[in-house]
Parts: structure tokens; C-alpha cells; sequence
């Protein structure tokens, strides 16, 4: 059975020692984005097994430790628990709680130029950081268009943006991605201008 954080979260990679401990994940400081509305948690995984906890001012010490490729043992005030622990990129960190159905989300504070300090900041990172992703993935994807009866392609949507703002091409052409059969989602090549 899949679990339910592969199915919220999609294409998360799972810790990986060699990949991970150095680069990504040791001396980082991860902020808890579950509660973050209440009050700012970043936790720093350290060598020697030790974890250090700020809560808003407050700084505790704890343990963890690596038991088997991806799973963690972490000492809490609730007791010893042990967690999955998931990459979404390179700074977005999913330990998945594996005695009951939950996770935590953490983002890799070192990596936003402003910090996060608030639910308005998670979502500027995450909007901001997806939207690039996003048009990045647009500008190289394939699309063809039809005008005059006509069809041409395949061009990448930033070819495309181009010609249009060449005037080259009309942005009033329908235009379909190279996997669709036809112009059916009724997309013109003005809606490329906006990515």
C-alpha cells in the first residue's frame, strides 16, 4: 500500500546517505512548517547524533539517528519516534511519521534570501519557487499551432513567444501540445505570452 504522503506529496526522493547527509541535510536549518502560524520552529541535525530545537527563543537539545537508509529515530519530549525521511528538491524536507498518519514539512532556511518566519512567507517561497519551475518546464515544451488552415511545429513555447512578439505568427492561433490529438482545450498562443 502506497503511503499517503507519496500520494499528498508526489515524486518525493527518499533520503539517500551519499546524496543527502553532506550537502543537503547535516548543519541545515530546516524550519517546521506545521505550526509555523503559532510559532517558528527550526530544528538543526547535527554530527554526533545531536538535534538542536529553537522554538521562537528558546534552545533544546535533543538526539537522532540514522537506523536504516531513510528512517530516523528522534528523541522528543513525547518519547522516542521514528520517521521516513523524503527530499521534494533540494530544500524541502518530509519526515513522515511512522507509527500514525503524519508527517512534518520542513524548509531549508539557508536557502531563502529572506527567511521564513510565517505561513505568508512558506507561501511566497513555495509560489515563487514552482512558478519558476513551471516556466522553465513551458518555455521548453512543444507545442504546434494552426493558422490559415495550416498546421505548423513543433516549436517550444518560447520559439512561439517569439514569433508572436516578431509578429510572425498571430496570438489569436490555436495552439495544441505535441501530446494532445487536437486543439480541443482551445489554447491560442497569447496564453503562452503570460508564463
Amino acid at each position: 500500500m502506497p503511503s499517503p504522503i507519496l500520494e499528498l506529496l508526489p515524486n518525493l526522493i527518499s533520503f539517500n546517505y551519499e546524496t543527502h547527509y553532506d550537502a543537503l541535510f547535516i548543519n541545515q536549518n530546516w524550519v517546521l512548517v506545521n505550526g509555523i502560524s503559532e510559532k517558528k520552529a527550526t530544528y538543526v541535525f547535527k554530527e554526533e547524533d545531536i538535534l538542536t530545537i529553537q522554538d521562537n527563543d528558546i534552545v533544546s537539545e535533543t538526539s537522532w539517528s540514522i537506523h536504516f537508509k531513510n528512517i530516523f529515530s528522534i528523541e522528543t519530549e513525547d518519547g522516542n519516534i521514528t520517521v521516513k525521511a523524503y527530499f521534494k528538491d533540494t530544500d524541502v524536507l518530509v519526515l513522515e511519521h511512522q507509527d500514525k498518519d503524519d508527517y512534518a514539512l520542513f524548509i531549508n532556511e539557508d536557502k531563502v534570501k529572506d527567511g521564513i518566519n510565517s505561513i505568508e512567507d512558506v507561501t511566497h517561497f513555495l509560489k515563487s519557487k514552482y512558478h519558476k519551475k513551471a516556466k522553465a518546464l513551458i518555455n521548453d515544451h512543444e507545442f504546434y499551432y494552426i493558422e490559415n488552415f495550416k498546421e505548423f511545429g513543433p516549436f517550444t513555447a518560447k520559439e512561439l513567444v517569439a514569433k508572436a512578439k516578431d509578429k510572425d505568427v498571430s496570438v489569436h492561433c490555436f495552439i495544441r501540445d505535441v501530446n494532445d490529438l487536437d486543439y480541443g482545450k482551445r489554447l491560442r498562443v497569447r496564453d503562452l505570452l503570460h508564463t
